[in-house]
């Protein structure tokens, strides 16, 4: 795939196939990701890669977990500032309201909402799930180049046929997937991502967010 084509066509795929994904695929998936850019070739990422029983340990775990301690939260810092604000809060507003829509699940349903929500934590029926950690002792600029690793992943995956959606939904239980990855101290779980081959007939396959225009992110000086 052209990597134009791949940056516009990538979405955050929540409907997959039930069919396998190959070990010797996603090697050269990671083959191609390992070339992304890393101040100071640091390369400080790290990715755990489950499938088969290693991937229902994990979902078994958090599901125990979130039975146990239904309203726990193992993350070190939240996902979003928790005042978000204008524009960003009303982003995130739409892309939640538009995927609801999508469903056709209003409002006023919470279990049918909190439903959707729990499928994160079964990769969205993905056959392969990967975990991205860091050691937390690195600075915010690796945690940045980490994001760059994690996003030429998603673009690699695209250029074997594959579909990705990267999930900070994780993030809740990191102690609880790093328990169960049996990682050292010295890795945090950052993310997760689904991978695998996209379902056509999922409705969520049809969705497309908005992204702001150029002249709305981008001051332009000396042209």
């Amino acid at each position: 795939m052209d990597i134009l084509d791949a940056l516009r066509s990538r979405i955050s795929t929540r409907g997959f196939l039930d069919k396998p994904v190959s070990e010797a695929t996603i090697r050269a998936i990671l083959d191609d990701a390992r070339w992304a850019p890393s101040g100071g070739n640091l390369q400080p990422w790290k990715v755990h890669v489950v499938a088969g029983e290693a991937r229902q340990a994990i979902i078994d775990a958090v599901k125990a977990k979130m039975e146990a301690d239904p309203f726990g939260d193992e993350n070190a810092f939240p996902v979003y500032p928790e005042e978000l604000w204008d524009p960003y809060r009303s982003r995130r507003y739409a892309v939640g309201e538009q995927m609801y829509d999508i469903l056709a699940i209003p409002r006023e349903d919470k279990a049918g909402r909190f439903g959707q929500v729990l499928k994160n934590f079964e990769f969205f029926d993905a056959p392969v799930g990967l975990f991205f950690t860091i050691d937390p002792r690195m600075n915010p600029n690796q945690w940045a180049h980490l994001g760059m690793f994690i996003y030429a992943v998603t673009l690699a995956a695209e250029g074997h046929g594959l579909a990705t959606c990267m999930q900070e939904a994780w993030t809740r239980f990191t102690k609880t997937v790093g328990s169960a990855l049996g990682l050292p101290e010295d890795e945090q779980v950052y993310c997760g991502m689904a991978l695998g081959y996209a379902d056509p007939e999922a409705p969520l396959n049809t969705m497309r967010t908005e992204r702001a225009e150029v002249d709305e992110i981008a001051k332009f000086r000396g042209f």
